[in-house]
């Protein structure tokens, strides 16, 4: 990938003597598994965003919180950079290893230790999955809210760490506003805990700095998150449009009616297209775009609100609205959705999934932007968003194995995320920054934002151990990125009146 990056920031780190360190974790932790051979190190040389890869110099696979502790002092007073890992479905190269640092697996950490249903709370490790903490609270009538399309996968740790969202983030929010409190370890091995058994905490609210920090200033060793009642009822629209920028003025038409679906999601004839195929869903194959839209709570809400936003789907232009008939066909629109992903795999060699957030009244403009820029870099667009908080996916197709696609397919996600920055958005909402985006934080952050960045990751981290290089780039790659931008004779912000 053609990523711009300081590489003076590995260079200010020391050089690490692998057989040293090696002998001197083998002495203080005989328990702990480590793999140093090449062959066992492979599988670990990116996460979720394959097109970076990086070999790490040791994996460390503890089970026990102490031992955690100890290899983090170690590191600490040798001066070893640390990558924390949970079940590597980031995708934004968060978990992205280094030649010169040690991977820290939290994988194994995947009890679920507590669960309280009358305090409507779960005490988990961060190895357990996102999905498995619904499946053992359902018994009593709960559930966790935020729910990834990788949530069959990705561990809590990882979603702590991103800030995860989900399709029904839109009304039940993101993972920090489903935690209660989180225990952690710094860099220098001391024990923290974020948060509390309350709803509130005095002081500043350290869980909700910490929450999406993407593991750069500290490792998870233990989450409380929220358990919410599932709703009596949950029922879910389908609507299909000939035009793609009436779904998108649509969502915002359902959500000036005073409305707040469980789920809004959107998805183009690319994407149902591939859906479809693979799943069989019952999408419209000939609609440019679908909108599906669920309302959850007591039955005569939900009718009421069905009736409502089945008649603003229909006035904002809708060919047919159709009701999910029963569970079955509720689950199988969500299925096709969740797995549009995997989905858009199947039609392309290679893709390339970006994570941009907009306002909601922006949704047409920035639709049309994206097929405009589509069109300029030659490469297909499939876009499926969580259109109801703005949070959108574009996965833009190509084949890695043709000169100069791969680097036209990262060129064209950098125009799309900095085109979200420029109509007042993010270029990411729940996959974080990573190696991925940490040039278009140059165009989303001045250097005294940036600065004060650095000034929280040093209070937690003063010698830059943990995760270096992710998230927050130096003000020297800024001054670069923007000096490439005028060579070219560009902005870092798009010309809005072209779209």
């Amino acid at each position: 990938m053609n990523i711009l990056y300081d590489e003076r920031l590995d260079g200010a780190l020391p050089k690490v003597d692998k057989a040293a360190l090696l002998a001197e974790l083998r002495a203080a932790l005989p328990d702990l598994d480590i793999l140093h051979e090449a062959e066992d190190l492979r599988p670990y040389e990116c996460d979720g965003l394959s097109a970076y890869r990086s070999a790490p110099m040791l994996v460390v696979l503890p089970e026990r919180v102490e031992q955690v502790q100890t290899l983090l002092r170690l590191c600490h007073r040798m001066q070893v950079p640390v990558v924390a890992r949970g079940a590597g479905t980031g995708l934004s190269g968060g978990a992205l290893p280094l030649e010169q640092g040690v991977l820290l697996i939290m994988a194994r950490f995947k009890r679920i230790l507590e669960i309280d249903p009358a305090g409507r709370f779960a005490r988990v490790q961060p190895g357990v999955r996102n999905l498995a903490i619904s499946l053992a609270a359902a018994p009593h009538g709960l559930y966790y809210a935020p729910d990834p399309s990788s949530q069959i996968a990705c561990s809590i740790g990882g979603n702590v760490a991103e800030n995860a969202g989900g399709v029904h983030c839109l009304k039940y929010g993101l993972t920090v506003h489903n935690l209660l409190k989180v225990d952690i370890i710094t860099i220098d091995g001391e024990c923290l805990t974020l948060g509390s058994d309350a709803l509130d905490s005095p002081g500043f609210d350290l869980l909700a700095l910490f929450t999406g920090s993407e593991g750069l200033l500290g490792v998870v060793v233990e989450v409380t998150v929220k358990l919410l009642p599932k709703p009596q009822v949950a029922k879910v629209l389908m609507a299909s449009f000939d035009d793609v920028e009436k779904a998108g003025r649509a969502v915002g038409d359902i959500i000036a009616e005073g409305i707040i679906p469980g789920g809004l999601e959107m998805m183009d004839n690319l994407s149902i297209r591939a859906a479809e195929d693979f799943i069989h869903a019952g999408y419209p194959v000939d609609a440019a775009a679908i909108l599906l839209c669920e309302l959850d709570g007591v039955e005569s809400d939900v009718h009421e609100d069905c009736q409502r936003v089945d008649g603003v789907l229909r006035k904002a232009g809708a060919t047919d609205v159709r009701l999910a008939r029963d569970e079955d066909e509720r689950a199988r629109f969500w299925a096709g959705r969740k797995n549009a992903f995997p989905a858009v795999g199947r039609i392309s060699p290679d893709y390339y999934c970006m994570d941009g957030t907009i306002p909601r009244r922006e949704l047409p403009r920035v639709l049309n932007g994206i097929r405009e820029l589509s069109d300029e870099y030659g490469l297909r667009v499939a876009n499926v968003f969580h259109a109801g908080d703005g949070n959108m996916h574009p996965l833009i197709l190509f084949d890695a194995n043709l000169p100069g696609e791969l680097e036209r397919a990262e060129a064209l996600g950098g125009k799309i995320l900095e085109l979200c920055v420029a109509v007042g958005g993010s270029i990411t909402g729940e996959h974080g920054v990573g190696r991925e985006k940490i040039n278009q934080m140059c165009a989303q952050f001045n250097s005294d934002e940036l600065t004060l960045f650095h000034a929280v990751k040093a209070a937690f981290d003063p010698q830059g151990l943990l995760n270096p290089g992710k998230n927050i780039p130096t003000l020297h790659r800024c001054a670069e990125f923007g000096a490439m931008h005028i060579h070219h004779g560009q902005l870092p912000f798009p010309d809005l009146e072209r779209f």
